[in-house]
């Protein structure tokens, strides 16, 4: 059956019977397709309760009813799979992952603003993670800001009320313990918002630092997020 070159909907062949069966299908493509969001792009098995309407990103690998369709837009409809073939320059939003992604004619690649014509790309990109506060004077995330990372801000939320001896508390990195943030609230739901009046270029992977101030941390937990630019190189 023919169909149509930007997102593969299936087309009426002349006097065909049963024309509402290709029109709805037609139409179940185009609802999974527009405003676009990939509930994962990382699952190689479809998903054993798939919801009607919803939509994947099948990766290389893929088994079972997406085997040999790698690469593919994998969407949901009437009861089984309906496959189309990104094309350079569709945009998505995967769910799982929170990130916007634009198809670059091979893959998906997410946090992009610019992307040249040989690969070469510009991102912005926030890293967030949970930190557990250890008992001390200070604690130091085990995640770590990326080697390469220019970056703009750190903001973080208070997710479990931080406990101990201390009044506030300082967010930074080595040596510079109050750079994203100082008097910072211990309640849960306190927030930093650690803008930095130039953006600083990491060329080596840092850890973050939580220091206490006027005592010591018992314990408590945040949410912390890093605001960077990235950049990628172009292919070969």
């Amino acid at each position: 059956m023919s169909e149509t070159s930007q997102l593969n909907l299936p087309l009426l062949a002349p006097s065909q019977a049963q024309k509402h069966v290709t029109v709805n299908e037609a139409l179940a493509r185009l609802d999974g397709l527009t405003q676009m969001v990939l509930a994962s792009r990382s699952l190689t098995a479809p998903p054993g309760a798939a919801v009607e309407g919803a939509a994947y990103a099948v990766p290389l690998g893929a088994v079972n009813d997406w085997a040999g369709q790698d690469g593919k837009v994998a969407v949901y409809a009437n009861g089984g799979w309906v496959f189309a073939s990104p094309k350079r320059g569709w945009r998505g939003f995967v769910a799982d992952e929170s990130v916007v992604v634009l198809h670059d004619g091979e893959a998906w690649r997410a946090d992009l603003l610019a992307l040249s014509p040989s690969g070469a790309a510009t991102l912005m990109r926030i890293d967030e993670f949970d930190h557990e506060i250890a008992a001390g004077a200070s604690s130091t995330t085990t995640q770590q800001i990326a080697s390469g990372l220019m970056v703009f801000a750190v903001t973080a939320r208070v997710t479990e009320a931080i406990t101990g001896t201390l009044s506030t508390w300082q967010l930074g990195t080595a040596g510079v313990e109050d750079r994203f943030g100082s008097g910072l609230g211990l309640a849960q739901g306190s927030y930093v918002r650690g803008m930095l009046s130039q953006p600083l270029t990491y060329w080596g992977a840092a850890s973050l630092v939580l220091t206490a101030t006027g005592g010591a941390f018992s314990g408590g937990r945040v949410r912390i997020a890093v605001h960077a630019l990235d950049l990628a190189l172009p292919g070969a």
